[in-house]
């Protein structure tokens, strides 16, 4: 019983993230995907509470299994710091310019300042992703290899880097300004000379 349980749930998730993803939250209802999924919104209601309750759990069954993924790439153990930074920095743009993740994220962004669907996504997902991303530079602040006294700064730098001139134009539907290759070189570059521990700026890090 267990067993059809989870998949019903997970049959359930596989339809409601086909249907936000062609026609996003505001017009997709509960109705519409219970008829999609063959059955009635009762059987919905026992799963998801609500349309905003799916509609989290499908952003993220979409998001959090190749989140942790590109998490996974932060390995303090490993020698090269600047290979780490560029296998995450990969895995992070594979995942945001993603054909599943891309329509999901422009529907979430459209309801996060109507309800509290965009706090509860953030909180759970990208929020929590870059705590650990700033744990990683914590740990290799504490190795020397970089100096970043407040890591949650340096996440938020390095995340800024990352996207610039490709997240935000693939959101519009637009071309993004720069491959992610390109994006991920250059921004890990432009992260490390900002916080090498050999500037002058670094003295009171190095210091401490």
């Amino acid at each position: 019983m267990r067993l059809r349980t989870e998949e019903r749930r997970a049959a359930i998730l596989r339809v409601a993230i086909e249907l936000f993803r062609e026609v996003g939250f505001a017009r997709a209802s509960m109705a519409a995907i219970s008829a999609r999924l063959g059955g009635s919104k009762g059987t919905l209601y026992g799963y998801f509470n609500s349309k905003e309750e799916l509609f989290i759990a499908s952003m993220m069954a979409v998001m959090e299994d190749q989140a942790q993924e590109a998490v996974k790439h932060l390995d303090a153990e490993l020698q090269d710091h600047v290979a780490v930074l560029h296998r995450f920095g990969r895995a992070y743009l594979a995942l945001h310019l993603s054909s599943d993740a891309l329509p999901l994220m422009r529907a979430a962004i459209a309801e996060g300042g109507n309800s509290k669907i965009g706090k509860n996504l953030y909180g759970k997902g990208c929020e929590r992703a870059w705590r650990q991303v700033a744990a990683y530079l914590g740990r290799i602040h504490a190795q020397g290899l970089i100096c970043a006294t407040d890591t949650r700064i340096a996440a938020a730098h390095l995340k800024g880097l990352l996207e610039a001139g490709v997240v935000e134009p693939s959101l519009y539907g637009a071309e993004p300004w720069i491959s992610a290759d390109e994006a991920v070189v250059h921004a890990v570059e432009a992260f490390l000379k900002a916080y090498s521990p050999a500037l002058p700026a670094a003295t009171a890090c190095l210091s401490g």
